[in-house]
C-alpha cells in the first residue's frame, strides 16, 4: 500500500473519531539549589512518565525549572514562579531555603529536606513531602533492629546539626520500640589524625548489639566497619542504611523505573532522585483523576482522602493530612544490596503500618495540615 494512501486513511479514521481537543498543558515548578543541581534528573524524568500517561487523556506536562545560585533567594524565585501561574513547585532545597519559598502563594512539594520539625511546629500548610523525614528512617531502622533482637545499641554522633538531628530520632525511636541507647559518644577525630587506628578503642562500651552511627556527610561512619572492639553490625547512615530509595531495589517493578533513570543520568538513581520523581509523578496522577489543568483542582486532588500513587515500592502511596508527610515504605540498603523493607511485619497500627514509620497523628505537633 502506498504512503498516499495510508495518509489519507489515518485523516478518514481521524475524521470518524471526531476533533481531537487540544492537550491541557500542565507546568510544574522546580526550585533547585546548588547541591541538588543534578538531582533534577528524577522530577524529568517523570515528566516523561506524566507525558506517557497523559496523552491518552489529553494532558501534556512540562517543568519551569528555576535553579539557583549561592545566595539567590527562594522565596523570590517561587514568588516568580507563582506569579506565572506555577501554582504546585517542586522543592530540591534545604529546610530554611524551603520555608522561605513557602511564602509563595504556591503548594511546594519538598523532595530534598528531611528535617522533622517541617512536619511538626514548624509546619505549613502549604507543603506537601515526598522526601521521608527522618524520624521515618530512624522507626524503619529500629523496627528491623528490634526484629532481629538486636536491642542494645551504641550510638558514635557526628559533630554536625544533621547528625545530631539524625541521633536524636534514633533515641526517640529506640523508646518507642523498646530499644535502648546503652552509651552514646560523640566523634572528635580528624581524618588527618588517621582515626581508623583508635576506632577500635574508641568502641569500648561493654557489650552491644550493633553500633549505630549518626554521620549524614560521610566523614567518618565508613571507618567503622570491621574496626570496632566487639564483632558486632554497623547501622545508621553508613553500614545497614534506611533509605527513601536504593539503587539495588528491583522489587514490583522497580528495576524499569531503575534501568528508565540509569539511562537519563548515567548513574544510579538516589533517594532525592526518587523524592522529585515521587512529587513529579503525584501531580500527575493527581491531575488524572482531576481531569483538568486546573492547579487548584490539582491541589484538591492531592489532599483527597482516596488520593494514591504508585512508587514501586508495592504499595500505593498517600499524604498524610495532619503534616502532608507522604506514607512510603522505607528501604534498608547496605553494601551487598537491599536487605528489608519497612514496616516490618509484626508492627501494628490501628488504621495502617505505614503509620508506624515517622509523625503518627497523636503524636504531631504540626497545628494544621496542608489546605485544599
Amino acid at each position: 500500500m502506498g504512503k498516499a494512501k495510508i495518509a489519507a486513511l489515518l485523516g478518514l479514521a481521524l475524521l470518524a473519531a471526531g476533533p481531537v481537543r487540544a492537550a491541557d498543558s500542565i507546568t510544574i515548578g522546580l526550585i533547585s539549589a546548588p547541591a541538588f543541581a543534578d538531582e533534577v534528573l528524577g522530577a524529568r524524568l517523570a515528566i516523561e512518565d506524566n507525558n506517557t500517561t497523559g496523552r491518552f487523556i489529553g494532558q501534556s506536562f512540562q517543568l519551569d525549572e528555576r535553579p539557583l545560585a549561592e545566595g539567590d533567594d527562594p522565596a523570590k524565585a517561587a514568588q516568580d514562579l507563582s506569579a506565572k501561574g506555577r501554582k504546585i513547585t517542586v522543592s530540591l532545597l534545604d529546610a530554611a531555603a524551603l520555608t522561605k519559598a513557602a511564602q509563595a502563594d504556591a503548594l511546594l512539594i519538598n523532595a530534598a529536606a528531611p528535617d522533622e520539625d517541617l512536619r511538626n511546629g514548624a509546619c505549613k500548610p502549604n507543603i506537601l513531602h515526598t522526601i521521608p523525614d527522618r524520624a521515618m528512617l530512624a522507626d524503619a531502622l529500629t523496627q528491623y533492629l528490634v526484629k532481629k533482637r538486636w536491642n542494645t545499641w551504641l550510638l558514635i554522633t557526628g559533630p554536625d546539626d544533621g547528625d545530631k538531628a539524625f541521633a536524636a530520632a534514633l533515641a526517640r525511636s529506640a523508646k518507642r520500640f523498646g530499644a535502648k541507647i546503652k552509651d552514646s559518644r560523640p566523634w572528635t577525630f580528624d581524618r588527618d589524625s588517621k582515626p581508623e587506628n583508635e576506632v577500635s578503642t574508641f568502641t569500648q562500651a561493654g557489650d552491644y548489639d550493633v553500633a549505630l552511627v549518626a554521620d549524614e556527610a560521610g566523614t567518618f561512619g565508613d571507618l567503622l566497619p570491621y574496626r570496632l572492639w566487639l564483632p558486632r553490625p554497623v547501622a545508621g547512615t553508613q553500614g545497614l542504611v534506611p533509605k527513601g530509595w536504593d539503587g539495588s531495589a528491583e522489587e514490583w517493578g522497580a528495576i524499569q523505573l531503575q534501568n528508565r533513570f540509569q539511562k537519563l543520568a548515567k548513574r544510579p538513581m538516589t533517594s532525592v532522585d526518587y523524592a522529585a520523581w515521587l512529587a513529579v509523578r503525584a501531580v500527575g496522577e493527581a491531575a488524572q483523576r482531576a481531569k483538568s489543568a486546573d492547579p487548584a483542582l490539582i491541589r484538591k486532588a492531592m489532599l483527597s482522602p482516596d488520593f494514591s500513587v504508585a512508587g514501586f515500592k508495592g504499595r500505593q502511596l498517600s499524604f498524610r493530612p495532619w503534616d502532608g508527610q507522604l506514607r512510603q515504605p522505607i528501604l534498608l540498603a547496605a553494601a551487598n544490596g537491599l536487605i528489608a523493607t519497612a514496616p516490618v511485619d509484626g508492627f501494628m497500627h490501628p488504621v495502617t503500618e505505614m503509620d508506624t514509620l515517622g509523625t503518627d497523628r497523636p503524636e504531631t505537633k504540626c497545628p494544621q495540615g496542608p489546605h485544599p
